[in-house]
């Protein structure tokens, strides 16, 4: 290794600053004097230097087409997750709907079926409904509470759903025209021929006690008759769907299946049927007048 002395050192230093200059104005005049030179210098560098920064260049870019497409995968995947979660909402706010609308529709529904001919009317919902084999009711949640009693009749904007058979506080039974146990005067709207709704607990009731068999024909509507003080007369319950041996089978104007709300009627006529017996108090005391016969024998 070559060591300089200092006065060669500060000799050089002294020479290096206006030889730089020198040689930056040779090049500043060179290069006015020949731009074209310049050009093809600064064009073969590039050309050089360029597979280089090309080859530099695609890693760097693959690297950031990578990081990329991860925030691109991560900002997708939030957005799945918060479309999910809006559509989630917006089903459960859209089944909300549904049913209010449903509700809405019924509600009307049973405010445009007030007879004329009745006292007071009370709207009701149905809370269980007892459909099966053997019985054919329904439970709704309106009692002595609300003035309704047994007998009064249960419709809807359809036509007749059936009468009320056990009335508690807060909560009755109807039986339905479908059950075993109903019997409904009722008459042929176009001929007016008498007959009687039988149910059997299957979905179409039949017709007895025709007065002759081409009183009927299938189409017919049927309409309650008034007789027997149970309903007022007119009630639409149902159309004539079919004719077997077994008789006439009436299709219930009301899908007896599917029943939301009620409206309890009260026509004046429940008054006019037996009430049921209360229960006997039972005490451990004798009466007295079962005292008095144990002491007169």
């Amino acid at each position: 290794m070559i060591r300089l002395s200092p006065q060669m050192r500060a000799a050089i230093q002294r020479t290096m600053l206006p030889l730089l200059i020198l040689l930056s104005g040779a090049i500043i005049v060179l290069g006015k004097a020949d731009q074209l030179l310049f050009d093809s210098l600064r064009t073969t560098v590039s050309d050089g230097v360029a597979p280089v920064l090309d080859a530099v260049a695609q890693p760097l870019n693959a690297v950031g087409n990578v990081v990329d497409r991860a925030k691109m995968a991560v900002l997708t995947y939030q957005e799945n997750v918060r479309l999910e979660t809006e559509n989630e909402k917006l089903l459960h706010w859209q089944q909300t709907a549904l049913n209010l609308d449903a509700e809405n529709k019924e509600l009307r529904g049973l405010l445009k079926a007030v007879p004329d001919a009745a006292l007071s009317y009370v709207t009701a919902r149905v809370i269980a409904n007892s459909g099966g084999a053997f019985v054919r009711m329904i439970l709704i949640d309106a009692g002595t509470e609300n003035r309704v009693a047994r007998g009064q009749a249960a419709i809807t904007g359809e036509g007749l759903v059936g009468r009320l058979t056990e009335v508690g506080d807060r909560a009755a039974r109807v039986l339905l025209i479908t059950d075993l146990n109903s019997r409904i005067p009722v008459t042929i709207e176009s001929t007016h021929a008498p007959a009687v709704l039988a149910g059997d607990n299957s979905e179409r009731p039949r017709l007895l006690y025709l007065p002759s068999s081409d009183a009927v024909k299938i189409g017919d509507r049927v309409v309650t008759s008034g007789e027997g003080g149970v309903f007022p007369p007119r009630l639409p319950v149902g159309v004539v769907a079919s004719i077997d041996s077994t008789g006439p089978r009436i299709e219930p104007y009301v899908e007896l299946s599917q029943l939301g709300y009620v409206l309890v009627v009260d026509y004046g006529l429940s008054r006019s049927l037996p009430q049921p017996l209360p229960p006997l108090a039972r005490t451990g005391r004798r009466s007295k007048a079962e005292a008095a016969d144990g002491v007169t024998h």
